[in-house]
């Protein structure tokens, strides 16, 4: 599978792991931004409620998914392509 995101993300991966569990307890969404080369992690809701109706829906599907079986959302972000993509992700 050729997905240049999810190995953009995987070099950094250790980063973005020590960075969520800087703010575990409140389950943030971790995101990657390729261009800037920066992780964030933002408070769930906040972040939701900047997408789209469905959008909102598909994450809190996602959200609720990933937060029962332990596992961190994680976005990863290219500007230059206007890419967007989420990824469910074990952090321990």
């Amino acid at each position: 599978m050729d997905d240049y995101l999810f190995d953009a993300l995987s070099e950094c991966w250790e980063h973005v792991v020590v960075a969520y569990k800087q703010t575990e307890d409140e389950r943030p969404i971790m995101l990657y931004d390729i261009q800037e080369q920066q992780i964030y992690a933002y408070e769930y809701e906040g972040f939701k409620n900047e997408m789209s109706e469905r959008s909102q829906a598909l994450l809190a599907e996602q959200y609720e998914r990933a937060t029962a079986a332990g596992q961190m959302v994680v976005f990863v972000r290219d500007n230059d392509n206007e890419k967007l993509v989420s990824y469910s992700l074990e952090y321990e």
